[in-house]
């Protein structure tokens, strides 16, 4: 079994009654991930792709905008601690949700605004939220945010994993050095 296998079974491993996933794409997965790791009952995250025709990409696959997939963050978290309402709160204020195939200087499909449900539950609870975000004119544009059911997640490599938290203690490192 691959590295990345294994990792990918140990966290499907690790899911018990009291845990479940959630899988959205908002943009660079550096910074979903980022927003979703602050969250109070996220056991976990990791940063991979979905939603795309093309088995197994790499990073350099997925940029190139041949595999349909989207950068996403899965979250893993305790429904009885956090619910999947709040995650989906966490969702629509880290991004844009009305900008297609894109997030700021990020352009193409894999950047897009998409929630991949694990359960009809998630499935309703999405759409409902996504239909009360665009009546609610909170934003001057529809919200195009994509619902879709979850396929294979392929992880990315250990360097995407949670890479603005390394970034922040690498820089702290070296400021610490040079004090």
């Amino acid at each position: 079994m691959t590295e990345k296998g294994a990792t990918e079974k140990a966290i499907a491993n690790s899911l018990s009654e009291n845990k479940a996933i959630a899988t959205f794409g908002a943009g660079c997965f550096w910074h979903t991930e980022a927003a979703f790791r602050q969250c109070p009952g996220v056991t976990h995250t990791s940063v991979g792709y979905m939603g795309g025709h093309f088995k197994n990409p790499c990073y350099l696959d997925v940029l190139s905008r041949i595999t349909g997939h989207a950068e996403v963050a899965q979250v893993q978290y305790d429904p009885t601690l956090v619910s999947y309402e709040h995650l989906l709160n966490i969702f629509w204020e880290a991004h844009d949700p009305t900008t297609l195939n894109r997030q700021g200087p990020d352009r193409g499909e894999q950047y897009r605004s998409v929630i991949f449900y694990h359960s009809p539950a998630q499935q309703k609870t999405a759409q409902r939220a996504k239909a009360q975000l665009d009546t609610s004119q909170a934003h001057s544009n529809p919200v195009v945010t994509q619902i879709c059911p979850a396929g294979d997640y392929w992880l990315a490599t250990e360097d995407h994993q949670q890479y603005l938290s390394k970034k922040i203690s690498q820089l702290q490192d070296k400021s610490i050095e040079s004090a």
